[in-house]
């Protein structure tokens, strides 16, 4: 695979599929960190709403999850890809986020970008999304081609009655548009997937999920990077506070001491571990 087209077709679009990404061992491995973190929940352990028979949990930035990825995120295959995609070699750690659909989940994943959750922003950032179970089309995730380049948008509340429901709903950010109510009006892509691909994507390009069908499980780690040009991102809500008079909670998630920082400030703490460069 020419890896300068798919970093050129990563700045551009905002995702790519890497086919065959991942070794039967690095894939193996990261199953076992998968499983770490469904026997392990976190404080961020929640399950989605959803309507139908099925269900829809997630798990993410657990901070003992540092230890329990290390390697994983030691594994060649893992750095050498997303450093690929960049114009710097460095890579930096962030955060993991495991979900898992089951039965028959009718309702979609609501259109949405990370970024809006997260204060943290730049051109380096990348999502790698790793599925255990075949992923036919009919089901995959979905990209608005570019849209990284575009308008950051409010972020989706996952209200179960209405998708663009905003999470913040101060003005700071526009409303969410009805994607699913429009789709011709967006350049949308996706991809099928089966265990060993990955697609990448940028926090900031809108995605959702297609629903799950009856009878089915998708299993999916998400493993969230960020680079030497990554700087904090003040969302509302957040608050300065001075790095000198800020102390950390005991087993506090750096991500968490990032949204206490000034919008602008290098995005760095030394528990995000360096895995490239």
């Amino acid at each position: 695979m020419n890896m300068q087209m798919t970093a050129d077709a990563y700045a551009r679009d905002g995702a790519v599929l890497i086919p065959n990404a991942l070794t039967p061992a690095t894939l193996a491995c990261a199953e076992e960190a998968y499983l770490w973190s469904l026997a392990n929940p976190g404080p961020g352990a929640s399950m989605l709403p959803s309507k139908g028979t099925g269900s829809f949990y997630q798990d993410l930035a657990n901070p003992n999850a540092f230890a329990a990825y290390q390697a994983l995120l030691t594994s060649p295959e893992i750095g050498d890809t997303v450093a690929a995609l960049w114009s710097k070699p460095e890579v930096w750690f962030m955060y993991e986020q495991v979900f898992k659909k089951t039965g028959g989940t009718t309702r979609r994943t609501p259109w949405h970008q990370d970024a809006s959750y997260l204060p943290v922003q730049g051109a380096d950032l990348a999502v790698m999304w790793i599925a255990f179970d075949p992923v036919p089309a009919a089901n995959a995730l979905e990209f608005v081609r570019g849209s990284q380049h575009g308008v950051l948008y409010d972020g989706s509340s996952f209200d179960i009655n209405d998708d663009t429901a905003p999470l913040y709903g101060d003005g700071a950010m526009p409303r969410l548009p009805d994607i699913e109510a429009d789709r011709g009006d967006w350049p949308i892509v996706s991809w099928a997937t089966n265990p060993g691909d990955v697609v990448i994507f940028h926090p900031g390009v809108l995605h959702g999920g297609a629903a799950t069908d009856a009878n089915t499980t998708r299993r999916t780690l998400s493993l969230r990077f960020f680079g030497s040009d990554a700087s904090v991102a003040q969302r509302p809500g957040s608050r300065p506070v001075e790095r000198s008079v800020k102390k950390p909670a005991d087993n506090e998630h750096p991500l968490t001491r990032m949204r206490g920082l000034a919008d602008g400030m290098p995005f760095r703490d030394p528990s995000f571990p360096k895995i490239h460069g």
